[in-house]
């Protein structure tokens, strides 16, 4: 493979990635479209694997990750190569004049002249588009040489621990673009080259539905509200699997050691009884730990102990605001 098929790999890693939560979404919308023929049975059992699928993606975001990023093998890729003006339309236009002999019916009627003409104006109608062709290839070159210089360019600063490379590298990947139930945004402060400083604004407790679909014994659907303690333990499981999955991309991208995400939401400011945005989780992740988890096997907030951590939830009432952990907090080396 090229380079630039290598760079398209790695930027649709985190694309190519699914969740087996995801493929049974796409077959529950095929179904969609045959929703109202289906019997009342049919519909329920619809509507409750529509429902366990959608609580499955919130609270199984960390399962998936991309591939490690290996940038001493990208910086190894070759350039693309300057293509060759080859006139392969200008050639066969021109061979067509060279082999061109005039019929009896040419002489007859005194086409020759008038067809060896046209056959000209094919050779610079050809040469005309010889041209084009080369120019778009060209062009294209440039663009693509220019993409060559720049990933290699980032790759070397990488390796050398160039913070600025860093940043490069997680706008030109963007590991996040396609994870959109991780929240509005994302903000990054690099401290040193083993170090991020991860700011997440998660999604709000809206995103957590308010009842709970089942089926009964007789195949008819349940809908019951959601007790408080079932609610929050939802949002809280999606929050640390957002946060978890932040940091494995970022381990996968960079050769980091530590990378620290905090979880922001909106807060009731009881003295002010206005929302305010605030921190309610702020994790510490070591990259040896991180490697060390089975993501397909843990409980997201259950896995938090494994990290030096600060969150205060409780099962009635959800997140409450925490303090924010810094590095110096945790007396790293640089």
């Amino acid at each position: 493979m090229g380079w630039k098929g290598t760079l398209r790999s790695i930027n649709a890693m985190s694309r190519q990635m699914e969740r087996e939560a995801k493929r049974r979404q796409r077959e529950l919308e095929n179904q969609r479209k045959q929703f109202e023929k289906m019997q009342e049975l049919d519909r329920a059992n619809y509507e409750v694997q529509v429902y366990e699928n959608y609580i499955d993606r919130l609270q199984s975001i960390h399962k998936e990750c991309s591939e490690v990023c290996d940038w001493s093998q990208i910086i190894q890729l070759d350039p693309p190569i300057k293509p060759k003006k080859i006139n392969e339309h200008e050639t066969a236009a021109q061979a067509k004049v060279d082999n061109y002999k005039p019929g009896f019916s040419d002489k007859l009627f005194k086409k020759t002249e008038s067809k060896i003409n046209k056959l000209m104006l094919a050779v610079e109608n050809a040469k005309k588009d010889d041209e084009l062709e080369y120019t778009e290839l060209l062009y294209k070159f440039e663009k693509d040489y220019a993409d060559w210089k720049e990933t290699v360019e980032i790759s070397e600063g990488i390796i050398n621990g160039d913070i600025g490379d860093y940043l490069k590298a997680i706008n030109m990947i963007n590991p996040f673009e396609e994870v959109k139930d991780l929240g509005s945004s994302i903000m990054y402060n690099i401290t040193n080259k083993n170090q991020i400083d991860v700011t997440l604004c998660v999604n709000g407790e809206r995103i957590i539905p308010q009842e709970i679909k089942s089926l009964l014994k007789s195949g008819k659907l349940s809908v019951k509200k959601m007790p408080k303690s079932k609610f929050y333990e939802i949002y809280q499981d999606h929050v640390c699997s957002c946060i978890l999955r932040v940091s494995r991309e970022l381990f996968a991208l960079l050769p980091i050691e530590m990378v620290i995400v905090t979880a922001m939401s909106d807060i009731l400011n009881t003295q002010t009884g206005h929302m305010e945005e605030k921190p309610i989780v702020s994790v510490a992740f070591p990259r040896k730990t991180i490697e060390s988890i089975n993501f397909d096997m843990i409980d997201p907030s259950d896995s938090m102990t494994n990290f030096v951590h600060r969150m205060n939830f409780k099962k009635t009432n959800g997140f409450e605001a925490v303090e924010r952990l810094k590095f110096d907090e945790l007396k790293l080396p640089m």
